[in-house]
């Protein structure tokens, strides 16, 4: 295989995104958080202070470090500082759970984890059934028994820091895939394929050093880490952390922090019209909008830039590109509903089930290769060489290119449909649902049938004080799709299951009880 995952010999360190504007620009400010800001002169003494304080616990070259923290200035300080020591940084969603901290813990062999003190009592069950994880710092005020304080290492830690030279194809980030199948997997991406991905979107996206980046994507999620946060410290902006999703917060922030860019997954862009609805919108500076991880419903594309002024651009990546692997640009012409075209270095093809490349307009799997892809998954070759294949990294999305090179999304592989012989592809449904003047929110999966293989299940939540009946949503559809496509059923909910990026999480739909 000939993946791109660096130069053996030469030697890069994805913190140098952070070190090189605490030189040049020491007093700019890297992050906004709640009111306080750090300049990067700040953020890397912090981090520098944190690297020190894991090594005199034992952390060094080569470690693993579990960090389970929201958007809050500690992250990104942790995250450099692992980077900084040579470690390899395992981010975890702070949604987890005991069992699911103990597997990435046990999976990833991580030596210390750090974690924030809401959420710390899960990871204080799974810690005595990880040996290999000596130490948990805790990230908060009253740091409970059994634990380190994130202060008490770092307040007697020196400020200066040798930082470690590592490799290009040396392991920086274990990101844990969300698991859609079976238990999740750690796509271990290079220091090569992080910062690559990040300059690539920092210069595709024009982010310059008076930006102002408002991060509301967890950065523990792959789109967060690099799209704004590296991405944004790659050319010397500001990073204004939210550390949860509120969009009558995001909706001040635009005000207040003269905030210019913002990138969302579609269900925020859905919450922040809501919200200017009922609150307004006061004049805002945003120049820019970003939707990934998962398809945008272009009536929602069209009403946001209208009420906000600001262009949104979809784009498209996993967690095993790094992850931006293809958009749209400010300086193309845009296609709605589009994901645009591969970003500079990337190649993408829509192949067949026998790895035969289509042509335009045909629907195929969507495959990737160049310097975004992963070095593979951590502890599973069988599944490394099921995904990448033939030079090409295998995704397991379905979509097709038009004759211009734009590529369009249709659904996940394992999320099609098949009814009567025919395909039936959700997010088709989804956007014919989402022009029903009553629905908010829309998921279509595949529900066993004894006649026709499956049939079409709808789940809807509807928008606040408005009415509809199942038959009403059944005949929309009828009006706009092929018969065959057409919910046969419709269950009514008062919002869908989502993860901790606002993704709508259509396999706890398919299995509830999962």
């Amino acid at each position: 295989m000939k993946f791109h995952y660096g130069n053996t010999d030469a030697t890069l360190n994805l913190a140098e995104v952070l070190e090189n504007n605490a030189r040049a620009r020491p007093q700019a400010i890297a992050t906004i958080c709640l009111g306080s800001q750090l300049t990067y002169a700040e953020t890397n003494t912090a981090a520098n202070r944190f690297a020190n304080g894991l090594r005199n616990l034992g952390v060094g070259e080569g470690d693993r470090v579990a960090v389970m923290l929201p958007n809050i200035p500690e992250f990104v300080i942790a995250y450099f500082a692992v980077l900084k020591l040579g470690g390899t940084v395992v981010p975890m969603n702070t949604m987890f759970r005991q069992i699911e901290i103990r597997y990435i813990l046990e999976d990833s062999q991580a030596k210390a984890m750090i974690v924030w003190e809401p959420v710390i009592a899960e990871a204080l069950k799974a810690l005595p059934l990880c040996p290999s994880c000596r130490h948990c710092i805790a990230v908060g005020d009253n740091p409970p028994p059994g634990t380190l304080a994130l202060q008490a290492i770092t307040e007697s830690s020196p400020s200066d820091l040798a930082t470690c030279q590592t490799r290009e194809t040396d392991t920086a980030v274990i990101l844990y895939t969300s698991g859609t199948t079976g238990r999740s997997k750690g796509a271990e991406l290079t220091h090569f394929n992080m910062h690559s991905n990040a300059t690539t979107v920092a210069d595709m996206i024009d982010i310059q050093d008076s930006d102002r980046f408002v991060a509301t994507l967890p950065l523990f999620h792959s789109f967060g880490q690099t799209h704004v946060m590296n991405a944004t410290f790659a050319r010397g902006g500001s990073i204004i952390l939210h550390p949860r999703f509120e969009a009558s917060r995001v909706l001040e922030s635009f005000q207040r922090d003269g905030a210019t860019l913002f990138a969302g997954v579609p269900t925020m862009y859905f919450y922040l019209l809501q919200a200017a609805s009922t609150e307004g919108i006061a004049a805002n500076s945003l120049r820019l909008c970003i939707s990934g991880g998962a398809p945008l419903p272009v009536p929602v594309l069209h009403e946001f830039e209208k009420r906000f002024g600001a262009v949104i651009l979809e784009g498209y990546g996993l967690s095993e590109t790094s992850p931006v692997a293809c958009s749209n640009r400010p300086d193309r012409a845009r296609k709605p509903g589009s994901i645009g075209i591969p970003i500079p270095g990337a190649e993408m093809r829509i192949f067949d089930d026998r790895g035969r490349e289509l042509p335009a307009n045909e629907v195929g799997e969507v495959v990737i290769r160049g310097p975004l892809i992963m070095k593979g998954y951590l502890n599973e070759p069988e599944a490394t060489a099921e995904a990448m294949r033939d030079d090409w990294f295998h995704s397991g999305d379905l979509g097709y290119h038009d004759e211009d090179g734009y590529f369009y999304i249709v659904d996940r592989k394992k999320d099609m449909i098949l009814k009567s012989g025919y395909n039936v592809y959700p997010r088709e449904v989804e956007e014919i649902l989402y022009r029903h003047p009553a629905v908010a929110e829309a998921a279509v999966v595949g529900v066993p049938d004894v006649a026709k293989g499956e049939e079409v299940k709808a789940y809807v939540a509807l928008k606040a004080d408005v009415a509809a009946s199942e038959e009403g949503i059944v005949d929309h559809c009828r009006k706009l799709l092929s018969a065959y496509k057409c919910p046969k059923y419709v269950e009514f909910l008062p919002s869908l299951p989502k993860s901790a990026t606002g993704k709508i999480l259509r396999r706890e739909l398919r299995n509830p009880s999962s």
